[in-house]
């Protein structure tokens, strides 16, 4: 695998360039780690390391009225905190790449992705990368449910969530360790 620099990680985000998926990493600077994930929400983080960010929705008109679009809600109160981590599940690291790929497809069904087989590799080797960023004892968590302590999710296409967003259908996994909290979100607008 490539070593990780801002160009690999430029490489990697385009395993994103075909779905409505935001990846922004940010620092930790709370115990309480949600806090982090809400200002990555409202858009108040910059990448620590200075690479890039996706954000689909930068400079749109719903996002100028409201810096929140398209999620609904951030967890920056303690009630909020606890409402969110009942959201999510935390999942193993080999679920996490699956998903990581699963996220760059829409619909989130590797079954329906027209030449799936064929892209595969390449897909994998970005997710690769991406999660490469993230060190041994980080924590992923997702909003997605699931069957078994191992789920993969080429195998068992993602078809329940609890939205994080104004549409009625999102999928994302929020990666925690001590110096950074990343959070890859795809958004269904249909």
């Amino acid at each position: 695998m490539s070593k990780l620099t801002t160009e690999a990680w430029a490489d990697a985000l385009e395993l994103y360039q075909y779905s409505y998926t935001s990846v922004a990493v940010g620092r930790r600077e709370h115990e309480e780690w949600w806090l982090d994930v809400a200002a990555i929400m409202l858009g108040q983080t910059a990448d620590p390391r200075g690479w890039p960010s996706l954000d689909p929705d930068e400079g749109e008109f719903e996002r100028r009225d409201d810096p929140l679009f398209p999620f609904a809600e951030a967890p920056t109160a303690p009630e909020d905190v606890v409402r969110f981590r009942r959201r999510v599940t935390e999942i193993p690291r080999n679920s996490a790449h699956s998903l990581l790929v699963m996220l760059s497809i829409p619909g989130l069904d590797a079954t329906k992705a027209p030449e799936f087989d064929h892209d595969r590799p390449e897909m994998e080797r970005r997710a690769d990368l991406i999660i490469s960023r993230f060190p041994d004892g980080t924590r992923f968590y997702s909003n997605i449910g699931w069957k078994g302590d191992n789920p993969d999710f080429y195998e068992q296409p993602v078809r329940l969530t609890d939205p994080f967003s104004r549409y009625g259908w999102d999928a994302g996994l929020i990666a925690v360790n001590n110096s950074e909290v990343a959070m890859i979100w795809y958004f269904d607008p249909t």
